[in-house]
């Protein structure tokens, strides 16, 4: 590949910040503490922490000691975080997050992303990635994205690649979980060359071609 060299004076800042994305199906709301019932109530299925460093929270009071944690990385500017809205109903589907944000290299993560199975193999995890991704590439003049799962996460691996993103390879001993497992986390990645193409892929896949 050869090497890129960008003009910096026609980029737009790259600052990250709470945005409300709208869509279709979904609505990424900027996470605030009158969602912490949303969220509690969306993510009862233990399974949606299966593969995550936290455990599940078990009450409304360790959802929003949670929720202050985010807010908090939040107010520090280090993660930009949405609550996932499913826009026929109202209801709070999930949540996810722009993380580990780079400003100096224009760069950010998408990730701590769960969907309720409620709204699983629907639309909205794949419009809510959709979101992201045209605000970051589009709005903020992002020049790397990443998505990282743990190795043993084949449905989310799957996912990932249905974007269109490119596998970078794994981390070996990358992540302690709060049970002791020892992860490797696979890494992907989406560069501005790529986006048109992802771009369209998932244009197609919401308009159901």
């Amino acid at each position: 590949m050869p090497i890129a060299k960008l003009d910096l004076a026609s980029l737009p800042p790259f600052d990250p910040q709470p945005v409300t994305l709208e869509g279709t199906h979904v609505r990424l709301e900027p996470m605030t503490m009158a969602h912490a019932e949303g969220l509690h109530t969306a993510s009862r299925d233990p399974e949606l922490y299966r593969y995550l460093p936290r455990p599940q929270p078990q009450t409304p009071a360790e959802t929003r000691a949670w929720l202050a944690e985010v807010l908090a990385a939040a107010q520090a500017g280090t993660v930009v975080p949405f609550a996932t809205i499913h826009r026929a109903s109202g209801a709070v589907a999930g949540s996810t997050q722009y993380l580990d944000i780079t400003r100096k290299h224009r760069g950010l993560e998408i990730g701590a992303t769960w969907i309720s199975p409620a709204y699983q193999r629907t639309a909205v995890n794949t419009e809510a990635k959709y979101l992201m991704l045209r605000h970051a590439f589009e709005r903020l003049g992002a020049i790397r994205v990443w998505l990282k799962t743990d190795s043993r996460n084949l449905r989310s691996q799957q996912a990932i690649e249905r974007l269109g993103a490119q596998r970078e390879g794994t981390l070996r001993h990358h992540m302690l979980l709060f049970d002791g497992t020892v992860r490797d986390t696979v890494f992907y990645s989406i560069i501005p060359a790529e986006w048109p193409a992802v771009r369209e892929r998932l244009e197609a896949a919401l308009a159901g071609r």
